[in-house]
């Protein structure tokens, strides 16, 4: 059932589609990550790391709605089902229990590496078929690559 008509041809919108979805798993499952490690961290940098990944958690839901949204805009219903999640995203899994202040960094910035990675070949994939939806992508790697840098600043 189509309750929004998209203006994009059938073969651009499954391309596009395609994309906005996987972006949705990976930032439904960053931000959850983010937020278990939040939880979790524990060090002499705990204050810090632990306000660093509630801006990180912040950021990735701010930008799964906005993917969530295009999405239902282009008539795709968008799934951050947990089931879709687990066995769609492109993050390892996360430690159990408490995680040491430099471990937490370096799972950060390993899991922002991998969403990023993702990231940037949904720009490619998007940018003839619809650039709206490539600029969304370009927006979110650029905030994405600006915490990638900064929680890798934190282990020097």
């Amino acid at each position: 059932m189509y309750v929004v008509k998209s203006p994009l041809s059938d073969a651009d919108l499954k391309a596009v589609s395609e994309a906005l979805q996987g972006a949705l798993v990976d930032l439904v499952d960053l931000a959850l990550v983010a937020k278990q490690i939040h939880w979790n961290v524990v060090g002499p940098r705990f204050r810090s790391v632990h306000l660093q990944l509630d801006e990180l958690v912040g950021t990735a839901r701010t930008h799964s709605d906005t993917v969530a949204e295009r999405a239902s805009a282009l008539g795709v219903s968008p799934d951050g089902r947990a089931a879709t999640v687990a066995v769609g995203s492109g993050i390892d899994v996360t430690p159990e229990g408490w995680v040491d202040d430099t471990a937490a960094v370096q799972t950060i910035v390993d899991a922002l590496g991998a969403v990023i990675g993702r990231m940037r070949e949904r720009i490619a994939a998007s940018g003839e078929p619809d650039p709206v939806s490539q600029d969304i992508f370009i927006q979110i790697t650029a905030d994405l690559e600006k915490q990638h840098w900064m929680f890798q600043a934190g282990n020097g």
